[in-house]
């Protein structure tokens, strides 16, 4: 457990019930302040992303109801330590202080190398980026699948290891790293008990039988 977890432990936990492990609720950030309305060859693409991972989110938001009362309940608030993830946190938190960690950042999305004359839209790229890194290990010297794949693990681990004492967690993250740290949960034996998608502001909660 890294120390900026085990502070908040310490500082923030609420009472839990021994009884039973707490739940894991892993949570999308808000819509990032940045535009999707253009096109991008793969070049460009690559520096739109580095520009989305310090982006926070676009103003005029409102976190839903249902997340503002999991937020209250939790014991523990983590965030990615990515702007749009600590604005997300900060807007759902109630004025508690949360951890921040880089063990739950995104997976990169390095786009493959196609020709320039090629563009699309920011969408397009990041699902293509995607596939050509989930199955052809294209990485261009950042964190590979299976690397991802094993802080997907270690993230998982960590929650579960938060929730042991009967206490609600409350992860504020990313869309496809959250479904990998899911995955992982599955794996170890906790069912996903309310599932919301991995659109904007929604929420997946993981619960052990």
């Amino acid at each position: 457990m890294t120390e900026a977890i085990s502070t908040a432990v310490a500082e923030l936990s609420a009472a839990g019930d021994p009884a039973r492990p707490g739940s894991v609720t892993l949570v999308r950030h808000g819509e990032p302040d940045i535009s999707r309305r253009v096109r991008l060859s793969a070049r460009e693409y690559a520096v739109w992303w580095a520009r989305y991972e310090t982006r926070g989110l676009l103003p005029g938001q409102t976190p839903p109801d249902g997340l503002l009362a999991s937020a209250r309940a939790a014991g523990v608030m983590i965030s990615s330590i990515r702007p749009r993830a600590i604005e997300t946190a900060g807007a759902v938190c109630g004025g508690r202080a949360y951890a921040q960690d880089p063990l739950f950042v995104e997976a990169p999305l390095p786009p493959p190398r196609w020709p320039d004359w090629i563009r699309l839209r920011p969408r397009t790229w990041g699902f293509l980026a995607r596939f050509w890194w989930w199955f052809f290990n294209h990485h261009e010297g950042q964190e590979t699948r299976a690397q991802a794949e094993r802080r997907a693990d270690e993230a998982a681990a960590m929650l579960v290891d938060l929730a042991r004492d009967g206490q609600d967690v409350l992860l504020v993250a990313h869309g496809f790293f959250n479904g990998m740290i899911g995955e992982a949960l599955r794996r170890q034996g906790w069912r996903c008990t309310q599932d919301q998608g991995f659109h904007y502001w929604k929420a997946r909660r993981f619960e052990r039988p």
